[in-house]
């Protein structure tokens, strides 16, 4: 199957393209509106700023292009920023709005839950806690427990859209969302371990099916 990587400047694309080839994917990784009109289902990764993104984004008219896939039931899989850009709008450095796949905005940890501090960014290994099973979403793993490197989570969400969250320090923080053909994770499944690549490739097993 081949899998278009999205190129716009702001992901850790040889990480998540080894996965991908791992698990006997065909990959590209361009900006190639062409190229990627010829793949089986879109991939968005993200490192770095809310902002910075969405405007890379713009000025290649990807943002476009991700909005006609979206319309028309393309399979795309956001991962970590990739995902946060699917939301309505991020407070991240500015106000700025997202792509709006997904109901609910980006707001920063803020560092304190009640009269507790917690370690802002949120990185390391937290336990993914399932609360709606997707179609592409079958069997179970041994593993429970995935790795997140951020410092903004998404909030005011469609509970009908997660599929799984991470308790961090008493803050509910969505780790899988979906709608319709669009998935957003907010760990980086290349980097966790059994559990994160189960559930990479239980994703490319639903595409496939699609």
């Amino acid at each position: 199957m081949k899998i278009g990587v999205i190129d716009y400047g702001m992901g850790n694309l040889f990480s998540v393209e080894q996965a991908l080839k791992r698990l006997d994917c065909e990959v590209v990784v361009t900006a190639d509106e062409s190229v990627l009109d010829a793949t089986g289902a879109l991939l968005l990764p993200g490192v770095g700023a809310f902002p910075d993104a969405r405007k890379r984004l713009a000025e290649t008219k990807l943002d476009l292009y991700l909005q006609k896939a979206q319309s028309e039931n393309r399979p795309l899989l956001g991962i970590c920023l990739g995902m946060q850009l699917l939301f309505e709008q991020s407070e991240e450095v500015t106000s700025t709005q997202g792509l709006g796949f997904f109901k609910g905005h980006i707001q920063r940890f803020s560092g304190i839950e009640g009269d507790q501090a917690y370690r802002v960014p949120h990185m390391g290994w937290n336990e993914l806690i399932l609360t709606n099973r997707p179609a592409w979403l079958n069997g179970e793993v041994s593993a429970k427990h995935v790795y997140f490197v951020h410092s903004f989570y998404a909030t005011h969400i469609q509970e009908s859209e997660l599929v799984a969250y991470a308790d961090y320090c008493g803050i509910k923080v969505p780790g899988i969302v979906t709608n319709g053909s669009v998935t957003g994770m907010q760990f980086h499944p290349e980097k966790s371990g059994e559990l994160g690549i189960y559930l990479l490739e239980q994703w490319l097993k639903g595409v496939k099916a699609c």
